[in-house]
């Protein structure tokens, strides 16, 4: 599925309950998400209960591999929600951003000098 397809489809899916939860309530959720995946990279993933997962079937490093990108697909959804929300068209933005390399030195890959913290 492309990223148009699929904002697309978060559209036809939540598109009248996220119109109805507006950007304030809807960047609630997308930042709530936000924070379960933060806390999944840091602990390593211990949700419970994926769906799609049978015990037994996967090893734990693969459960917790799936869990995880089940957060990042969580934190995407909510992405789009907002981008929804806000007539904005993700892939259409992305290619403007990013089509011709990176943003500040246009190579790709990226030779900017990375400033020290």
């Amino acid at each position: 599925m492309s990223l148009s397809q699929f904002q697309t489809r978060i559209k036809t899916l939540f598109g009248d309950k996220d119109a109805r939860r507006g950007v304030e309530g809807t960047f609630m959720w997308f930042m709530e998400e936000v924070g379960e995946l933060s806390a999944a990279l840091r602990q390593g993933m211990r949700r419970e209960g994926a769906p799609g997962v049978e015990d037994g079937l996967l090893s734990p490093a693969q459960k917790r591999k799936h869990e995880l990108a089940l957060e990042f697909a969580d934190v995407l959804a909510w992405l789009a929600t907002l981008a929804n929300i806000a007539e904005v068209d993700l892939d259409a933005a992305i290619e403007a951003k990013y089509g011709r390399g990176c943003p500040k030195c246009v190579q790709t890959p990226c030779v900017c000098v990375e400033a020290k913290p």
